[in-house]
């Protein structure tokens, strides 16, 4: 009976459980750089665009989004399971977008209307500051933000417990990164799992640009 009642609540969640880790230290490869909208310090104001590199651990099979908000560093680490479960995400949230089937009013429903994964983040100010890290969740959904809708990851809090210092319990922000559908595109098409199989794949060219565009996108709805 305990058996069935777990595995009851296992399917009739739309959750992928899985706890996974990584170490910065691991070989990496750069797959390129996306862009995402963020909210500005304390949520005031219009959303912020701005690069997110995203960088592939081979020996962990895990995809790291790295990005930079309110002078902290991150590595958002997503598992095989996580990577599907956006891919799927973005084909569902499309079909609503087309179908003309978004709810601009529920924010809090809509955050996590396409599921919840498990993920692993890595936080710091500084490389010489302590790298605090641990496993959160991250809600897939949309949000209408200036009534535009964008397709949402709504990272969960981390928390984590310096082994060396038991009293240094450190937790990490909510953090929601805002995608248009074309930027959410460019993150699925990266998260693609025969192309991360290919270990031949060539490091993409660098593009150097000497102003960066800040400029926010959105869709039009």
């Amino acid at each position: 009976m305990a058996i069935f009642i777990l595995c009851s609540c296992a399917t009739g969640s739309n959750r992928e459980e899985e706890e996974i880790s990584a170490d910065l230290k691991s070989p990496q490869i750069e797959l390129g750089e996306v862009e995402a909208q963020f909210e500005t310090m304390l949520g005031m104001g219009k959303l912020v665009k701005q690069k997110v590199k995203m960088i592939y651990f081979p020996l962990e099979d895990a995809v790291a989004l790295y990005y930079r908000h309110e002078f902290v560093n991150y590595h958002q680490f997503w598992s095989e399971s996580g990577r599907e479960l956006f891919i799927g995400s973005l084909a569902r949230y499309n079909n609503d977008y087309d179908s003309r089937d978004l709810d601009s009013k529920s924010r809090l429903k809509n955050l996590n209307k396409y599921g919840t994964t498990r993920g692993y983040l890595i936080w710091q100010m500084l490389s010489i500051t302590v790298q605090a890290k641990g496993n959160m969740d991250m809600e897939l959904g949309y949000v209408f933000k200036d009534r535009a809708p964008y397709f949402t990851v709504n990272q969960k809090v981390a928390e984590y417990t310096d082994p060396d210092a038991t009293s240094d319990h450190r937790q990490s922000m909510v953090i929601t990164l805002y995608f248009t559908r074309a930027q959410a595109a460019e993150v699925a098409a990266l998260f693609d799992s025969q192309l991360l199989k290919d270990t031949r794949m060539p490091k993409p060219a660098r593009v150097e640009t000497e102003t960066p565009d800040t400029t926010v996108e959105w869709d039009e709805y």
